[in-house]
This record gives structure tokens, sequence and C-alpha cells, in this order.
């Protein structure tokens, strides 16, 4: 059943990055992660509701409360970092290289939490990561204006603190009931998202705000939340170094989505990269 949610976050994930792609793009990427919060807040809290593990809040340990909150903490500034990079950016080059956290989190598995590193992963993570480095394409980093590199920055560092996310998560969600979880993490995105926003005072910001970019920031925090309570499902019950690869599938569904609705193509070298990601991750199936 793992593997099922495992796919289903990957499928709600890749629709996540375009709706927000769309609804971002008259907003500051910052208000913006703060507003979807707010709806996965409410959908989060809502699940915890529905399946009565409200009553088990009180129950769970402080260890599990404060990987959580690391956890949340680290998803904030993965998100953070993450919007700001989809803003100035291709979403077809964004993606790639978010996803590069596969690779890390594989890594992080096998050194805090013992997962075991064998030839057939290592063989993975090789055709992930130069896949992943295909489907940058150089000429279009290497332009000499500066916003050519500040897209990189972002998305790199949404990488890093992805990995933390994962690893952080998997060992708080233990002896966690996986709504309940993903609820609490979900807080802690929450107010450190709007702590900026206030911080840098765009929540003045609001007003101004488009219908339509309204509508499209709503829908991606909803699938967003779909996504989380399907990863930390899968989470639970499967091994990180696999259920972290088949998550990042979501890389087909943005990138399909970005040529049928943002008309972003993929030349023959960013082609080669993804289908080398892909059979990277699938592979681990086989583990």
């Amino acid at each position: 059943m793992w593997l099922a949610f495992a796919f289903a976050s990957a499928f709600f994930a890749g629709i996540m990055s375009i709706l927000a792609k769309i609804g971002i793009k008259n907003i500051d990427s910052n208000l913006a992660t703060a507003l979807r919060t707010v709806v996965v807040v409410i959908f989060a809290w809502l699940m915890v509701f529905v399946v009565g593990s409200q009553s088990t809040l009180f129950q769970t340990d402080i260890r599990s409360i404060i990987f959580l909150i690391l956890s949340g903490a680290a998803t904030g500034a993965s998100w953070l970092c993450y919007f700001r990079a989809l803003q100035i950016g291709n979403v077809n080059k964004v993606v790639p290289v978010d996803k590069t956290s596969t690779v890390l989190t594989m890594l992080l598995a096998f050194i805090f939490l013992g997962e075991r590193l064998t030839l057939l992963k290592v063989v993975a993570m090789a055709l992930i990561g130069a896949g992943t480095y295909l489907m940058i394409e150089r000429n279009e980093v290497n332009t000499g204006n500066q916003s050519g590199y500040k897209w990189l920055v972002y998305a790199i560092l949404s990488a890093v603190f992805a990995s933390l996310t994962a690893i952080f998560g998997k060992i708080g969600i233990e002896g966690v009931e996986a709504n309940l979880g993903t609820a609490i993490r979900t807080i802690v995105v929450l107010v450190m998202a709007w702590g900026i926003v206030i911080a840098q005072g765009k929540h003045k910001e609001i007003k101004k705000i488009e219908k339509r970019s309204w509508i499209f920031v709503g829908l991606s925090g909803l699938a967003t939340g779909l996504s989380w309570l399907c990863f930390y499902h899968a989470l639970q019950e499967g091994p990180t170094s696999v259920v972290i690869p088949i998550d990042k599938l979501s890389i087909l569904i943005t990138i399909a989505f970005s040529f049928i609705v943002l008309r972003e193509r993929l030349s023959k070298k960013p082609i080669i990269g993804l289908t080398m990601v892909v059979t990277g991750t699938l592979s681990l199936l086989f583990i």
C-alpha cells in the first residue's frame, strides 16, 4: 500500500508545481507560499479530525514532536526557496534541480537511518544525478545575466532543505499517525512563512491579488495537502531511500503539464537527462 501512496504523492506534487507557477505569476513568492500554506493547514487538520487521530496528539512523545517541528522548518525553507526559483526560472529547469534532493536523501538515509546502500542504489543515484545535470542547459545558466544564476541557487537550496525534510520527517513520523504528523508540520510551516511575510511587509499586498491568482494559489495548496498526506503515509510504512525517489517522479507530471499549459519545451539533451532520471528512479522499485 505504501507504494500506491508514494505514486499518488508524486502525481499531486507534479500538479502542484504547475498550479503554483501560474498562481505566483503576479504575487510575491513568499506571500504566495504563506497563502497556500493556509489551505494546506486547513486540509491537513480536517483530515486529522476525519480519521479521529486528534485524540493521540497528547500521547505523542517529545522526540517525535521535535523532529516533526524540524521537518516542518526544513519544509518551510525549501518552499520559500522553491517558489522563488519557480518565479524567476522555467519550471522544466527548476524542478530537475530541486529533484536532486533524491540523491542527497538516499545518502542521508544511509548515514543517519541505517538504510542499506546497495550497488543498484548507487547506480540509480548516478543516473539520477547525471540526468539532472543534463536537464540544466548550460547556455541558459551562463548568459551573463545575474537572474540566470539566481534561480539555480534557490533551486539548489530547495533541494538541500527538501532532503532534510524527509530525514527529519522519517524520524518524527515513527509512532505518530501519519495525518497527525502531517498536520503538526503544517503549523510550523505556516508560522515560518507568515513570519517572513510580515517581517518583509508583504502582507500589505494581499488586497492587490487578482481573483485568478487566488484560485490557482488555493488549488496548489489543495494539491500540496493531498501530496503530503500520501507522502507521509508512504514514508511511515516504506523505506525512505525508495519512497523519496518515487515521490520525485512528479517531475514527469510537471514537465508534461509545463509543455501543455505553459508551452515550455525541452531540447534533446534535457530529454535524455529526463530519461536517465526516470530510469534511475524506477530501478529502485526492484530493490
